[in-house]
């Protein structure tokens, strides 16, 4: 059967007219950095042709895989340091990933994988990396994991300047009231939401729809299902847009896990199954008795606390998992069931799991990852699943509980054994620095909260 080619992608040779006939002027060349940002150079359209495109690349600091939000280089890396001089890594355009960025005006987009100077192999620390390592293994036990990821996000009746200006305080959402799946409230957004939907299906993106969602301004896109690097890429490339289309609207969106502590928070919902690599059937399409549906389940359940810190990476994102929040707080699988943090829908070729875990602010490549390991690591060990939970799983004493703090579960991943395993020693020790720096940061700074209650009357 022939491959429908998704809309808004480039091949090399249809980027060539386009750029001899001046319709594309720019490309970005770009990669995910630990944060899951893009990070790259913008390229003369005629030089990334004649010259990047053709095997010359791109070069770019290593230290890009070691600062922290603030551009400021972190020390205790052993990837990149003052000590070893922050030298160049290569960037080697992924011609797969080729596309228009429609929202820009004359622009294509394409995404890097970072490679050691000198041939030297992959930088093992880059998510994309480190997704297509476990893709690759997966692949090696006969299956391919496919995916999506369900994204929300905050809209305000703010510019980012505006919101800065403010000290990120007093922010007013587009909406007033809750407006989970409200037409009436969606339509007030849709300039600005639907702008997001259509420049992303121009721009090999493939939406299949936005909804309201269970706060005040907040909504859901949900991007098309594809295999997960592919799918990993659509994330990434969707939440910067939709950042920089909310700005030339003059208005701001926020992909934080939880920015105000009286609304819901905004999750990133994965829903992942398998194809069989020979026949390409999918593989949990006999149903929840099927060995590979119950043993990938049984897998990530036994490891979900271990990676929990990729779904959770910062300290805010810890204040979303609250009861009653649609927001999961413990381990543990039912079916249709949103009070847990996975949860199997579907039927036949379309049975999945959704982990509910992940917040918006994840970066997928590594959410990804770790889950597709842990869940091939229960198909090679036939690890089973514990009983389904049924009904009200907050507050159940039987539910094992995810990991209340950044603390806790990088402590829970740096002492994994799997952990260490899967990934490398050099991944988890560049990771567990990197989420430590993060709560270092945090923990020096005094809040608005600490202020307003111990100002006057400590």
């Amino acid at each position: 059967m022939a491959i429908t080619k998704v809309r808004g992608m480039l091949t090399a040779e249809e980027l060539e007219a386009l750029v001899a006939r001046g319709e594309i002027e720019t490309v970005i060349c770009a990669f995910p950095d630990l944060y899951g940002r893009l990070m790259g150079k913008r390229v003369e359209a005629h030089h990334f042709v004649d010259s990047v495109l053709r095997g010359e690349g791109l070069n770019a600091c290593d230290y890009l895989f070691t600062v922290d939000m603030e551009m400021d280089p972190v020390p205790g890396y052993r990837f990149a340091s003052w000590e070893v001089g922050y030298g160049d890594m290569h960037l080697s355009p992924d011609p797969n990933t080729l596309r228009f960025a429609s929202w820009l005006e004359k622009t294509a987009l394409v995404l890097c994988d970072a490679d050691l100077e000198d041939g030297r192999g992959p930088v093992r620390v880059s998510p994309r990396s480190i997704l297509r390592r476990q893709l690759e293994l997966a692949k090696e036990q006969g299956f391919v994991p496919q995916g999506a990821s369900e994204i929300e996000f905050y809209l305000f009746r703010e510019t980012y300047d505006s919101a800065a200006e403010k000290g990120y305080s007093n922010l007013r959402p587009v909406g007033d009231y809750i407006e989970d799946y409200h037409i009436f409230q969606g339509t007030k957004e849709e300039g600005l939401v639907g702008a997001i939907r259509h420049h992303m299906d121009r721009s090999g993106v493939p939406v299949e729809f936005s909804k309201g969602e269970w706060g005040p301004g907040q909504h859901e896109v949900n991007l098309r299902y594809t295999d997960l690097l592919e799918m990993a890429d659509r994330h990434t490339i969707y939440k910067e847009a939709a950042k920089e289309i909310a700005w030339q609207a003059g208005a701001a969106v926020t992909f934080m896990a939880k920015w105000n502590e009286h609304l819901a928070g905004s999750s990133m919902h994965v829903h992942l199954s398998l194809n069989d690599v020979r026949s390409g059937r999918p593989a949990f399409a006999d149903g929840p008795e099927a060995d590979a549906f119950r043993w990938f389940l049984g897998g990530w359940l036994a490891h979900a606390r271990e990676i929990s810190a990729f779904y959770a990476p910062y300290p805010t994102s810890y204040k979303r998992y609250q009861s009653g929040s649609f927001a999961p707080t413990g381990i543990g699988w039912g079916y249709d069931n949103r009070t847990l943090s996975f949860r199997v829908v579907g039927k036949g070729p379309s049975l999945r799991v959704e982990c509910r875990a992940p917040g918006a602010d994840a970066n997928p490549y590594l959410v990804f990852a770790v889950s597709v390991a842990a869940g091939m690591d229960g198909v090679a060990r036939h690890i089973e699943p514990p009983p389904a939970i049924s009904g009200n799983a907050y507050g159940n004493p039987g539910v094992e509980r995810l990991p209340e703090s950044s603390r806790e579960a990088v402590e829970a991943m740096e002492g994994s054994t799997w952990v260490r395993e899967v990934l490398g020693d050099d991944v988890v020790d560049h990771y567990a620095h990197f989420l430590r720096v993060e709560q270092g940061k945090f923990d020096q700074v005094v809040t608005d909260w600490e202020r307003h209650r111990y100002f006057e009357r400590i």
